[in-house]
């Protein structure tokens, strides 16, 4: 299976399981939910899909567990809208990177840097040159 065909098949299916959470799913644990990453395997018969809910570390569990409820569901219309021989099957797991970018940005926004003055820069530079 060529790397861009699988790329493809990840791509196509990462739009049509974000269109049915966001029109099918009638799960009101499973609002806010966006698919961060799909990763097929060269056979297409697994796809690894990532999911968070917007940052919202607080509700993994209801949503994992929500999710793993409409799997078949999903599974089946995803069988029925994406041009593969099997129906991959979907093994879904909660991204943390949304988290992790989240604490980056605290840790970034709290350092004290002070701020540098043209004129300070260029006595320093002359010092350097002697």
């Amino acid at each position: 299976m060529s790397k861009i065909r699988q790329q493809r098949t990840a791509e196509q299916i990462r739009f049509v399981l974000s269109d049915l959470f966001l029109r099918q799913l009638s799960d009101p644990r499973l609002l806010g939910v966006t698919i961060t990453e799909v990763k097929i395997d060269r056979e297409l018969q697994h796809a690894n899909i990532y999911v968070n809910a917007l940052g919202d570390e607080s509700r993994q569990e209801e949503v994992m567990t929500s999710i793993e409820h409409a799997k078949g569901f999903l599974r089946r219309e995803l069988a029925s809208r994406v041009r593969t021989r099997n129906a991959p099957q979907l093994h879904f797991h909660w991204d943390p990177r949304l988290a992790h970018a989240e604490e980056i940005n605290k840790l970034l926004d709290g350092l004290d840097i002070p701020e540098t003055t043209e004129a300070s820069t260029d006595s320093s530079m002359d010092e350097k040159e002697e």
